[in-house]
Order: structure tokens, then C-alpha cells, then sequence
């Protein structure tokens, strides 16, 4: 019998502000690695998560919503998601079934039907998922897929649940067919191109978003100091939290430093579990006046698409 090849390949995952791409990736590599929460544009850079099994290996581009941007992190942001699709061997486009179809995801089925055209075969590495059926009921699902169908071609049209798993178990099947014979490009063991200092700076980041969901979600940002292993099972972690202002340095402290507090507890406790290490945690807040706008302070934290 003749060997069946191993495959590989780059696969997007794209749609509008929280829709669900963190939950997807999250789901399929089995561990938290990039960030999740219910406010929009929480991931801001392209995150591989890699897939590897002794048949073939997915790398996922978690990328941000496609959004308009007011700002030089929202245009790094958008720049970021549009590089994703060049680069991917397949798409996946996630809807939210609880919000139905909007007029940004409209937008996107626009941008990437004038980026396929001409390419020979591109729709058929296509996948739409039409994310969240847990929040909806069933009869409502079919006119969402239909109604994808008519505004963008696409391999297939998929009702999935990334939270409880409904339908992942034949996407994976869907982007696994896909696939084209090729190498693996990571090692086995590696889950994202992240090092562990980059993700921490992003679950502390989760936690402040968590906490502070109302108040400063688009004007945080978290900056590792600090980040050493203090043997024999201990790390040391130093972050600051930027704010764009004084009033949000005030909220996240709070009253008695309460909130920091608590913060703190739940950044610790998350990330001992994702490192396996006792960590001791110190955080600062800081304030960088209208650091989204300023090109140097986007540099030192990493946003920068040059």
C-alpha cells in the first residue's frame, strides 16, 4: 500500500470582532493560548497555534477583526488580518449565529472575493463557519448558512459551537482535506510561535480585560519588565499596565488597590497554570497619553507591521 503523504499548510482564521477565532484556536490545540474575551478587537497581532500530528500539521493565524481603524494600532491591527489572508494556503470565515450577518461581515465577504478572484480554485479552500449555534435555536440556523451561501462562494458552509465543540470534529476533518503534501515546519512539540514571555504579557492582559471590561479594554496594553526563573520552580514576572489616561490608571488600581488585587490573583493563578511554575507576579500601572497613536510606543510593545 502506498504511504499517504504528510500534509501541511497556513490557515487563517478570520471575522469580525469577537466572533469567536480565539475560542476556535484554543479548541483545537487543546490549551489557552490566545487570549479570549467579550470585548472587541481583544487580539491585536497574527498568533500561530500549531497542530501537529503524525499525519499532517495546521499553523492557525488567529488574526484581529477586520474593522476600520481610528487609530495607528487599529490600521497595524487591520494590516496584520489583511497579510494573513496572502499568506494562508486556506480560509476560515467565522459568523456569529447569536448576532446574525452584519454589515462588517458583509465587508469582509467583499475583501476577500476581490482577493480570490483570479485565483484559480481559491474558494475552494474556503471554509465559513457560522460560530455560536449553542445561543440560538436550530430553526434559525439554516437561513444564516443560506445567506452566507449567497453572498460569498465558499467550500462549505459549517454550523459549529467553538465553546462546546459542536461540528469542530469535521472542520478539522474539512481542513485536514484541504491540505497539500508538505513538510512540518515547526517541531512537533511546539504549540505557537509565541515565546512564553509574549503570552504572559497577553494573559495578564486577558485579566485586566476581565475585570475592567467597561471601563479601559481599548487602552491597555501590558509591558514584561521582568520574566526569570528563580530555581528551583519559580518565576519572577514584572509587567506594566499602560493606560491613556489617569482616570484609568485609577480604575484599574482601585480603591485600596482592591482591583490591582485582584487582577494580580487571577493573572498568577493563570499563569503558573500555563507555565507549571509557582510565579510571583508584580504589576505596575502606568500612564502613556494617546499611546495608540504613537508610532514609537507601538514599536516598543511589538505592533509594528514594518
Amino acid at each position: 500500500m502506498k504511504p499517504v503523504p504528510f500534509k501541511s499548510g497556513y490557515v487563517a482564521v478570520l471575522g469580525k470582532p469577537n466572533v469567536g477565532k480565539s475560542t476556535l484556536l484554543n479548541f483545537f490545540l487543546k490549551e489557552k493560548l490566545s487570549i479570549v474575551s467579550s470585548k472587541p478587537q481583544t487580539t491585536r497581532s497574527n498568533f500561530l497555534g500549531i497542530l501537529t500530528t503524525a499525519h499532517y500539521q495546521i499553523i492557525f493565524i488567529d488574526t484581529p477583526g477586520l474593522h476600520k481603524p481610528k487609530t495607528l494600532l487599529g490600521r497595524y491591527m487591520t494590516a496584520q488580518a489583511r497579510q494573513a489572508v496572502k499568506d494562508a494556503d486556506e480560509i476560515i470565515v467565522i459568523v456569529d449565529a447569536a448576532n446574525g450577518i452584519r454589515d462588517e461581515d458583509l465587508r469582509l465577504f467583499d475583501y476577500l472575493r476581490s482577493q480570490i478572484q483570479g485565483s484559480a480554485g481559491r474558494s475552494s479552500q474556503v471554509l465559513v463557519l457560522i460560530n455560536k449555534t449553542d445561543l440560538v435555536s436550530q430553526k434559525s440556523i439554516l437561513p444564516l448558512v443560506e445567506l452566507c451561501r449567497k453572498n460569498f462562494p465558499a467550500a462549505q458552509y459549517i454550523p459549529v459551537s467553538a465553546k462546546t465543540g459542536a461540528n469542530m470534529e469535521l472542520v478539522l476533518k474539512k481542513i485536514v482535506e484541504f491540505l497539500s503534501p508538505g513538510p512540518a515546519y515547526y517541531p512537533r512539540q511546539q504549540l505557537s510561535d509565541e515565546n512564553e514571555r509574549d503570552i504572559a504579557a497577553e494573559l495578564i492582559r486577558e485579566k485586566v480585560l476581565e475585570f475592567c471590561r467597561h471601563e479601559v479594554p481599548h487602552a491597555v496594553a501590558v509591558e514584561l519588565i521582568e520574566f526569570k526563573d528563580n530555581p528551583p520552580r519559580k518565576v519572577l514576572i514584572c509587567a506594566n499596565i499602560f493606560v491613556e489616561k489617569k482616570s484609568q490608571k485609577k480604575i484599574i488600581i482601585g480603591k485600596e488597590a482592591q482591583m490591582l488585587k485582584k487582577i494580580g490573583r487571577a493573572a498568577r493563578l493563570e499563569l503558573e497554570r500555563f507555565l507549571g511554575r509557582e510565579v510571583y507576579l508584580e504589576l505596575w500601572v502606568k500612564v502613556g497619553p494617546n499611546w495608540r497613536q504613537d508610532k514609537n510606543f507601538l514599536r516598543r510593545l511589538g505592533y509594528d507591521n514594518n
